[in-house]
């Protein structure tokens, strides 16, 4: 066996860093050499030394997940980056491969799953599971694709939060924006959704399995 296929973990949980860091340890080939907290750790860690593979989760303090997807591959494009999040593949899973990421898996994968993932990322494949497959073919095919895809990742994060009955002031608490700001992307997702009220936003969201 050559080289340890070096991971570098990406988590704001450490309890969830120490599950995957042991889902991996199970792998001889396979060796979790680094771990980051937020992006900016991440940041840190890789410019301190090179890794193969990146696991990265979505949600997190300050910068998200997608966002330093982004930078690290245009930084090092060397560096395969694969998304595991809590988040189901039908919200971020598109976006996360057209943002450059080798694969997304979700946090219940089973070990097996992961392992042949980073396995596949480290030798520039990419890890898409079989309903993902279908439905990128189903993109490319130029087919309907669901209306939220042509939301923005902050966009997108408001409507999710819309949709699960949170008020506009609560929402801007959270994402740290301002309640008139929260008021004008709430505007451009009914005009891009073609919707007018928050109760057809959440009923899609409901029908989608976004929330």
């Amino acid at each position: 066996m050559g080289d340890k296929i070096t991971v570098l973990l990406v988590d704001d949980h450490a309890i969830a860093r120490n599950g995957v860091r042991l889902m991996l340890g199970t792998a001889p080939d396979i060796s979790v050499e680094g771990e980051a907290g937020n992006a900016v750790e991440a940041m840190q860690r890789v410019a301190e030394r090179s890794f193969d593979v990146a696991l990265v989760d979505i949600k997190m303090p300050g910068k998200n997940g997608l966002d330093l997807l982004k930078s690290l591959r245009s930084e090092y494009p060397r560096m395969a980056v694969l998304v595991l999040s809590t988040y189901s593949e039908e919200i971020y899973a598109v976006r996360a491969l057209k943002s450059g990421a080798s694969g997304y898996l979700t946090k219940d994968a089973p070990t097996s799953t992961l392992i042949e993932a980073v396995r596949k990322a480290a030798s520039g494949g990419k890890h898409v599971s079989p309903a993902l497959l279908e439905k990128l073919a189903t993109l490319v095919g130029g087919g309907p694709s669901g209306d939220h895809e042509q939301l923005s990742n902050r966009e997108l994060e408001v409507f999710k939060l819309i949709a699960q009955g949170e008020s506009l002031v609560r929402i801007g608490e959270k994402l740290h924006l301002s309640p008139n700001t929260v008021t004008t992307y709430r505007s451009r997702i009914l005009e891009k959704m073609g919707m007018s009220s928050n109760a057809e936003l959440t009923r899609y969201a409901l029908e989608q399995g976004l929330i």
